[in-house]
């Protein structure tokens, strides 16, 4: 992986960490990329029951996109083309078959609220700040609009985005940015508690039942439901539901097959 972004995996959990600490870790073409290529890694690696997601140092977990790509004087098809990552990340997050889970080690802010967002927990550290403070600098948050819009009340939104405020950890809570706001004396271990649990899980099952939250979300009520059956007879086939359920009734931890 590059330097900008830091990639370890231990007991199934990979945890990337985005390395511009000294940028508030924002986002640039680099760094993109090798996050695009990390999350494909994680997806592809049958080691890696879950993932993690944080930032480097103490006080920011990401600050958005790195500005200077928004000055620099570069063609306009090449600003719009370099925005193909955010969408790849984006795309890639809700078929990742596998769970993830965003440390919020500090600040978010922008671009870095879609990559919080786009992962399936966020545990969010108390002094962390959320926010879109684009038109703030004359931009809106046009990439990341999507995903906020589907974690968060429409009216919420819209008062973040119009106004460029933040709001404070257990804000993020309240309004759905976040599961939970932890002290910073109990950051890690909340984190490491999550990401063990998840890992610890069934990797078929959790393939299933992951795919299956993201497919059915923009369907139909009826297509929803015709696919949700069709995903329980499925699983049905599994290995691992006999094992689990057999776990259960004889109280004892399952041994899972992964199939």
């Amino acid at each position: 992986m590059a330097d900008e972004l830091l990639y370890e995996v231990s007991d199934g959990v990979a945890t990337l960490t985005l390395n511009r600490p000294d940028q508030r870790n924002a986002l640039n073409g680099e760094l993109l990329a090798a996050l695009v290529d990390a999350t494909r890694t994680v997806r592809d690696d049958d080691a890696v029951r879950a993932l993690v997601l944080t930032g480097a140092g103490d006080k920011v977990f990401c600050a958005g996109a790195d500005l200077g790509g928004f000055a620099a004087d570069a063609p306009l098809v090449d600003k719009h083309f370099a925005s193909d990552l955010f969408l790849e990340f984006f795309r890639l997050m809700p078929r990742l078959g596998k769970p993830s889970l965003c440390a919020v080690n500090g600040h978010v802010l922008a671009g870095g609220m879609g990559l919080a967002l786009s992962c399936d927990l966020v545990i969010a550290k108390e002094g962390a700040t959320f926010g879109t403070p684009e038109i703030n600098v004359g931009a809106f948050p046009y990439m990341i609009m999507a995903i906020i819009y589907r974690n968060v009340p429409r009216k919420k939104v819209n008062e973040m985005m119009l106004l460029g405020e933040r709001l404070s950890a257990e804000q993020a809570v309240e309004f759905g940015l976040a599961n939970k706001a932890v002290p910073a004396g109990e950051f890690d271990a909340a984190v490491a508690d999550w990401a063990g649990k998840l890992a610890a899980k069934s990797p078929v099952l959790m393939r299933l039942g992951h795919d299956a939250m993201y497919r059915q979300q923009d369907m139909a009520l009826d297509d929803a439901l015709e696919f949700l059956r069709s995903q329980l007879s499925l699983t049905f086939t599994t290995e691992d539901i006999v094992e689990g359920v057999s776990a259960f009734f004889e109280k004892r931890d399952p041994q899972w097959k992964g199939r």
